[in-house]
């Protein structure tokens, strides 16, 4: 039986990328050794970072003056070495859900916080709307999709002061503009690679004014001066992360990355709002999320919430049990997933419509 992975992360990856990596596992590059045990000094794997970080470069149009660093610590530590690089005095902040939560509980630590909006009045279960971002401050940090609670902002804003966002689960699905962020970073667990490698990207002439010590290897500059090397990179990661890259350009880029993204969410969207036994959690429609799709049972047929994930597993449906802080059903649909796995979801849930 076919699995359909829609698991939100560590989640699905292109088929080709993971049986090149195996290869490379086994032998790398003819080398006769394990990606695992070369060096990360030598040349064959000073190529594979050289590589990944001009393909990142070119495929999201990164204009000169940043800086692409893969790092280890996953985006729950960039939660602090973004305040503590760039946070003087005051940080403004977003706040749609448990990863924005996290990132402010950290900024608090370096200086005063001001949290512009929040939708945790209604579960975050819409995108809080006609905020100003104050002048005043060192930078405003913005989630920009919210794996747990299915909400996305696809936009870049215009803002009169520099910008960060954790785009963890939805970079390379859409062109943005890196000209309008100081920072974007993330863990690569979702659209990208194997969990054990953090992005950065910074605007090189961001970094260094704050007026604190930052310790070495929370110092974005240690990293940039370093080519991402001034400790032993999680080598793996990397090298999957660039075979990944190689795929998203290979298949059209981030522009054919966003068309299949809205293909598949319509496909999907379209069903919940159809089919009698469902409902989407997420209030405002240009609200939802095309990388993670959330659906309940409607309240009277909450009974067979337990029935469905017991019919939709057997049927191959791997990863759609939503988040416990939420509870029913969350499709994550990132770049990888074949629109044919959203149509066996979709024929899942008009089968057991039927049933019932």
């Amino acid at each position: 039986m076919k699995k359909h992975n829609f698991s939100a992360g560590p989640s699905i990856l292109p088929r080709e990328v993971i049986e090149e990596t195996a290869k490379g596992v086994l032998d790398f590059n003819g080398s006769g050794l394990s990606v695992l045990e070369v060096s990360h000094r030598g040349k064959d794997f000073q190529a594979v970072i050289d590589e990944a970080e001009a393909l990142f470069k070119e495929i999201l149009n990164i204009p000169e003056g940043y800086s692409v660093l893969f790092l280890g610590g996953g985006a729950s530590t960039q939660f602090c070495m973004v305040p503590y690089n760039f946070l003087e005095k005051k940080a403004a902040y977003l706040n749609t859900g448990v990863w924005s939560k996290k990132a402010i509980k950290e900024a608090k630590g370096f200086g005063e916080v001001v949290e512009v909006a929040s939708s945790a009045d209604a579960t975050f279960s819409y995108i809080p709307k006609d905020f100003v971002i104050p002048s005043d401050v060192d930078y405003f940090h913005f989630t920009s999709n919210n794996t747990i609670y299915g909400t996305e902002i696809r936009k870049d804003f215009d803002s009169p002061v520099p910008v960060i966002s954790d785009m963890s689960s939805d970079i390379f699905s859409r062109p943005i503009d890196v000209s309008k962020y100081m920072c974007i970073y993330g863990g690569a667990q979702k659209n990208l690679a194997p969990a054990g490698v953090t992005f950065v990207i910074v605007k090189n002439d961001a970094v260094g004014k704050v007026s604190r010590y930052i310790p070495t290897m929370l110092n974005y500059q240690t990293h940039i001066d370093g080519g991402s090397m001034f400790n032993t990179p999680p080598v793996l990661p990397i090298y999957s992360a660039m075979l990944t890259l190689r795929w998203i350009k290979a298949q059209g880029g981030v522009v054919e990355m966003q068309r299949r993204a809205v293909e598949r969410a319509e496909l999907l969207y379209g069903e919940i709002d159809r089919n009698r036994l469902f409902r989407g959690t997420v209030t405002c429609d240009e609200d939802r999320s095309y990388m993670n799709i959330c659906f309940v049972m409607k309240d009277e047929y909450k009974e067979l919430e337990a029935d469905f994930m017991k019919f939709a597993t057997e049927r191959g449906m791997v990863g759609i049990k939503g988040h416990r802080s939420v509870g029913g059903f969350r499709a994550s649909c990132y770049n990888a997933m074949p629109l044919e796995s959203v149509r066996a979801l979709v024929e899942c849930m008009q089968e057991f419509e039927k049933a019932h």
